[in-house]
């Protein structure tokens, strides 16, 4: 189920997410698809329905960079995938790749969260 298109006059979201490995976002840049835990559906697909476009800027744990961002194309369904072979994960969407590049936590520096305490986005 796409997003009905045009909602201008609408918020732009972005979400951080942390991947555990490197395989992960390789697997989401050649299929154009992502999969996140229970826990995080309903704030994505929350932000996906009421957004004009929701950002994800995708970053490996414990690389100290980010590794690109795509734009979410697709509401998170039931269908669950084996591509990343963890039981952990919940439903799969959609995501159009923008960028797919290795950007060094440095250069964000200036950028921080409002919504949390006004910390580093990292």
């Amino acid at each position: 189920c796409k997003s009905p298109s045009p909602r201008q006059n609408m918020p732009v979201r972005y979400f951080i997410m942390k991947s555990s490995n490197l395989q992960n976002i390789d697997i989401s840049q050649q299929k154009g698809i992502w999969s996140t835990t229970p826990s995080n559906e309903q704030k994505l697909n929350g932000a996906f329905w009421e957004s004009s476009v929701v950002y994800l800027i995708f970053s490996v744990q414990g690389s100290v960079c980010f590794q690109g961002f795509a734009r979410m194309s697709s509401a998170i369904g039931r269908e669950k995938s084996q591509d990343w072979g963890s039981a952990g994960f919940g439903g799969v969407f959609k995501v159009d790749w923008i960028r797919k590049e290795s950007v060094p936590f440095q250069f964000a520096l200036h950028l921080l969260n409002p919504w949390n305490d006004s910390k580093k986005v990292q």
